[in-house]
């Protein structure tokens, strides 16, 4: 399957969202932030939890041979969890329809194998202090090897982190794997009515505190940014005439900049893999510190 056509997969109208709960505070904000992009875009909402009965049985090892009560009681928490996110779903939207899967699959495989086929993922993660906390790994793998757009939602504690107004962010690094994520942030853009700010750092160095630089950039860097900026969104706004861009050119600090913009955003959308000053984006610089300090959901998108 080609780039295209798996692009244009996740954008069927059976394409469902898709959205893993454990049944913690943060997984329940996903499933509402969820709940509510299908409800408005008119998609089935898929509510998912993975039991991980191999690793299970590695505990117990034969117990749960000895005593089936113990794998019975497991699959009933697990219904009960699923239960209780149907509840929260319907509180968003009483005629949404939403499918629950209770799988005996690791939930990290059971989410990048539905990412597939989803129109997106949401899991949700909790802290600020770089614990990511969403089943220890399951958040990293999905959103390093899901396909797609994989939607993170952070739990801040406040009433502002899924807030539905504010522009989509975009950050850009100029490289190949910028792609997926412009696509992306432009149908984000598009279907939520809002203007994109497209934001690229010259370098991840912070150079105003290693070297006492300014944060702005000056006019050559600003003009071979704009250069940047101008290739990777060529042809978009086109296909998008609806988009207001905004155009931003930083000397340096993704992270910062992003952050920054997250602050007033209601989305703010990065690739998995990059160069420049977004080099690392699989979760190990710019993204890694984005899902963890973000004021709204992050959109992970990796190339196809």
């Amino acid at each position: 399957m080609t780039d295209q056509h798996r692009d244009e997969s996740h954008r069927l109208a059976s394409a469902e969202v898709v959205v893993g709960t454990d049944g913690s505070e943060a997984a329940d904000l996903a499933v509402r932030w969820a709940a509510e992009t299908a409800s408005q875009r008119g998609r089935r909402l898929r509510i998912v939890h993975g039991l991980d009965l191999a690793a299970t049985g590695s505990v117990y090892g034969m117990y749960d041979v000895i005593m089936p009560p113990v794998i019975d009681a497991i699959r009933g928490e697990g219904a009960d969890v699923l239960r209780t996110a149907r509840r929260l779903a319907h509180q968003i939207d009483p005629d949404l329809t939403v499918e629950t899967e209770l799988s005996d699959a690791n939930p990290a495989h059971l989410l990048i194998e539905l990412s597939e086929a989803a129109h997106l993922v949401a899991i949700g993660t909790a802290g600020s202090d770089g614990t990511l906390s969403y089943l220890g790994s399951t958040l990293l793998a999905v959103a390093s090897h899901g396909r797609g757009a994989i939607v993170v939602v952070r739990d801040t504690g406040t009433e502002q982190q899924t807030r539905r107004v504010g522009p989509v962010v975009l950050g850009i690094d100029g490289g190949a794997g910028s792609t997926a994520a412009v696509g992306a942030a432009f149908a984000e853009a598009s279907e939520r009515r809002t203007r994109l700010v497209a934001v690229h750092a010259w370098s991840d160095l912070y150079f105003d505190r290693i070297a006492g630089l300014p944060y702005a950039v000056d006019h050559d860097a600003e003009t071979a940014g704009q250069a940047i900026l101008a290739e990777q969104l060529t042809g978009w706004q086109e296909k998008y005439p609806d988009v207001q861009v905004i155009r931003k050119v930083y000397l340096s600090g993704p992270r910062q900049a992003l952050r920054e913009w997250s602050r007033s955003a209601q989305l703010v959308v990065v690739g998995s893999r990059g160069r420049g000053g977004f080099r690392g984006l699989l979760l190990g610089s710019t993204s890694d510190a984005l899902v963890q300090t973000a004021h709204c959901p992050v959109m992970v998108v990796r190339p196809q």
